[in-house]
């Protein structure tokens, strides 16, 4: 257990960050696998509105500092290449 009280607080606020970050992650986690499962079900303007979504959340992550910004990157092309091979097969 920590004896100062820099030390006490500075628990309390990686406690406080921690909870915060993982509700993030958590409702990230959520909003991506609702897309997933649209492009599954092969549902182009469902999974659209869902997209732009989940993209604004990934953004909202990085500016947070919860993510890094390559991994939102990489996550957003990723949902964007199935988004497309939908629309594409659609069409």
């Amino acid at each position: 257990m920590a004896h100062r009280r820099s030390s006490i607080k500075k628990i309390r606020v990686d406690r406080k960050r921690h909870e915060q970050n993982q509700r993030v992650i958590s409702n990230l986690k959520t909003v991506t696998k609702r897309l997933k499962a649209l492009i599954d079900q092969k549902k182009h303007p469902e999974a659209a509105a869902c997209s732009r979504e989940v993209f604004s959340k990934l953004d909202k992550a990085v500016k947070k500092g919860v993510i890094h910004a390559n991994v939102a990157s990489r996550r957003k092309s990723r949902l964007a290449l199935g988004l497309n091979r939908l629309k594409t097969a659609q069409a």
